[in-house]
């Protein structure tokens, strides 16, 4: 790949975005074509006709008025400017998301982005408001960059390089000057940062500042992942020290100040891989026949002191990060698998929620407040599915922790039983009550030593996933519950009802495989809901649909303003429950003892304000997740380009049919001039590929073959050669 130099000396011949921006600048002040022409530095007689030509046309389309002969100004700032954020799209072009002021998102043409880049807070004009048409805008000024670092591969030249991103929503490369090229050699994977945009150049200038490796070795496209949402991979050595030094020892006097709980059957059961657990059960029967059962989550806000530099940088990350291979953690490995793990046979300091159950599950009676307890045993979810399906007492070699058999003692068992029992009648009432049950299939990887892909499974939640899934949202949602009812600020967890037009568009894919969604109500939604969800259960379209209902759903997130929480059909629930791995659980722990020790409310802005922060985190977060996953599922594809797979067409474009491999997960494209049985073109009502000869008909859910034509993992993507459909 090479690059000829940009013409950066080049005199553009648009000028309206410019005058737009300097008499949106100086609202009050009128200007004359010469006093604009003296701003942008242009005094050739060509240019200055251009600025004469732009403001006659800016005038006669009203977005500037001519205050007197010559001289213009802006027209009414307070009704067609706005501030908001640019959604950058594949294309070139981009939306100007502003919910405040539009229904709808304002389109902006490639020609009017004016440098804007994805997710910058912009200052944009708009027009084209009239009723029954999209408004559009144009950028005007750039309030606040979203980012200026990017991760791409750097092309050097003689005198210059270039450093071109695979993120499809970067519509430039970056010029980097030959001085500010650092260390980095011909093809190296890098971190460039912005530093400069000149008016008149095609390509922000930047320089290098680190180099992640080769491409397409493992850590450097790991590192890259990270880099490139701007997510650490280690910790600074001031924070590592600080952490080392904390006093982690238990104390009598604490003990004292805690309801102790040590004496209580307690017992975790977490995945069997887990190096942290951050959540325990115990379990008590009571004299009255009902049960005592108790949520400890582990007391990180015992350790994490408010103004030092653990917790900033834990506010910073926001949460921990979950990659295929590894997990980056929000807090040092002294505290997340030590000190506040709730880790089998030692004393833990924790913050509980303890309720008494009747029979049915009812709550009769509940507590909240600083606890200590000891863990009597340490469960893998599989032990515990075992003992709930069999009632055995004696856990089997082949799915013990310890790779033998070992027995459990009876109380255990018991307890066991029992919360499964109750966990399924609130789980039954919930559904009842209008949640949406997600049980999502996961693709997980086998990895060898060298952390490569050497095969893929799948995981489902089972009862016990459920068991402890119910008694966290029990305390998630009661401990919101406590303080929302006092009217007291708080960091809920919510999310709102889907947007009817997205679930309209699921509407029209979904009957495609004859399922619909009774749209009578909002209790009747949810009810077609999950029967479509369990309806598609192991049918070759579960994926599809179960990754479409998801996409249709609003996004949940944390907030100060409590307006419940639809997916699980709560008026309120917050996250309480993993403080190791979330900061918004530190603060609502904080918050709990606050207003427990009898504090007044707190600033709703400041914690709007963290809960808009932990909310992007998360995003960042889950957007790396995912294109780990994306990443191996190319590695792993790699060692597999001679092998045919059958696949289910995933999606369907102008420009191909995406088909997601059915024994794992997969997916791919198949571009549509590669599909040689036919000449295909696209059906958009259809959802469809349609030969114009045959009239075959490539739609979503169709069984076709594939074989790898390339995997490639710097853009981590995959394409298909297509073979056949699958009659």
């Amino acid at each position: 790949m090479s690059h000829k130099p940009k013409k950066f000396g080049k005199k553009e011949k648009d000028f309206s975005g410019k005058i737009l921006k300097i008499l949106a600048a100086h609202a009050n002040k009128g200007f004359n074509h010469k006093q604009i022409a003296a701003i942008l530095d242009v005094d050739d007689t060509k240019s200055r006709n251009e600025i004469i030509k732009d403001l006659k046309i800016l005038a006669s389309q009203n977005k500037i008025i001519e205050s007197e002969p010559g001289k213009y100004l802006v027209k009414a700032i307070s009704k067609d400017y706005y501030e908001g954020t640019i959604d950058m799209t594949s294309r070139k072009t981009a939306y100007f998301i502003c919910k405040d002021e539009f229904a709808e998102d304002v389109f902006i043409p490639t020609n009017n982005l004016n440098h804007a880049l994805d997710k910058d807070k912009v200052k944009v004009y708009v027009y084209n408001r009239r009723k029954g048409k999209r408004p559009e805008g144009e950028v005007i000024e750039i309030v606040e960059r979203s980012k200026t670092e990017f991760v791409g591969v750097i092309d050097i030249q003689k005198n210059f390089a270039f450093v071109s991103t695979a993120n499809a929503k970067m519509y430039t490369d970056i010029f980097i000057p030959k001085d500010k090229i650092g260390d980095a050699e011909q093809g190296d994977v890098v971190i460039a940062k912005i530093e400069d945009w000149p008016k008149k150049a095609d390509s922000p200038f930047g320089s290098i500042i680190k180099v992640l490796g080769k491409p397409g070795e493992h850590d450097t496209e790991i590192h890259a992942i990270l880099a490139e949402y701007g997510l650490p991979y280690d910790f600074p050595i001031d924070v590592e020290v600080f952490a080392q030094k904390l006093d982690t020892e238990i104390h009598p006097e604490e003990i004292a100040r805690r309801r102790d709980m040590r004496d209580t059957l307690t017992f975790t059961i977490d995945p069997k891989d887990a190096k942290d657990f951050d959540d325990a059960l115990s379990f008590k029967k009571l004299e009255n026949g009902n049960y005592e059962i108790g949520i400890h989550i582990a007391d990180v806000s015992y350790y994490l002191e408010e103004g030092t530099i653990l917790d900033d940088e834990a506010y910073q990350r926001g949460t921990s990060v979950y990659l295929v291979d590894r997990v980056v953690p929000m807090l040092p490995e002294v505290l997340s698998n030590f000190a506040c793990s709730l880790r089998p046979n030692e004393e833990k300091y924790t913050f509980s929620a303890i309720f008494e159950l009747t029979e049915k599950a009812v709550v009769v009676n509940q507590w909240f407040g600083r606890t200590v307890i000891y863990s009597d045993q340490r469960f893998a979810y599989e032990e515990a599915q075992y003992i709930i399906e069999t009632k055995d007492e004696t856990i089997p070699a082949e799915i013990s922790l310890t790779g033998e058999a070992y027995p459990v003692p009876d109380p255990i068992v018991e307890a066991t039983l029992k919360l499964d029992e109750l966990a399924k009648i609130l789980r039954s009432k919930r559904m009842a009550d209008g949640a949406i049950s997600f049980d999502k299939v996961e693709v997980k990887f086998n990895l060898n030593e060298n952390a490569e892909p050497v095969g893929v499974y799948f995981k489902q939640s089972k009862d016990a996933n459920h068991l402890i899934e119910e008694f966290m949202l029990l305390a998630n949602r009661k401990v919101a519950e406590f303080i929302g009812k006092q009217k007291k600020t708080f960091v809920y967890r919510i999310h709102d009802e889907p947007n009817e037009d997205k679930l309209m568009n699921l509407q029209g894919i979904i009957s495609k495989f004859g399922y619909s969604i009774n749209f009578k109500s909002k209790k009747d939604i949810s009810q077609s809901l999950n029967n479509l969800l369990e309806n598609v259960q192991g049918k070759k379209e579960q994926n599809l649909v179960d990754t479409l209902t998801i996409r249709s759903m609003s996004k949940a997130k944390y907030s100060t303003d409590n307006i419940g929480h639809y997916g699980l059909a709560f008026d309120y629930y917050s996250h309480f429950t993993s403080p190791i791995r979330r900061y918004p659980d530190v603060m609502v722990h904080r918050l709990l003892q606050y207003y427990l020790d009898g504090g007044k409310s707190v600033s709703e802005e400041l914690y709007e304000e963290k809960c808009e922060h932990a909310s992007n985190m998360e995003s960042l977060a889950t957007n790396a997740e995912r294109d780990s996953i994306k990443y191996m599922q190319v590695k792993y594809m790699q060692d597999h380009q001679d092998e045919e797979f059958l696949g289910v067409i995933s999606g369907v474009t102008e420009w191909g049919i995406y088909v997601e491999i059915l024994a794992n997960k997969c997916e791919g494209m198949c571009r549509i001039r590669e599909i040689k049985d036919d000449y295909y073109t696209f059906d958009e009502k259809q959802y469809a590929l349609v030969g114009e000869v045959s009239k075959n008909i490539l739609q979503l859910g169709d069984e076709v073959f594939v074989k790898v034509k390339n995997a490639d993992l710097v853009k981590k993507q995959l394409d298909f050669h297509f073979i056949r459909r699958n009659e």
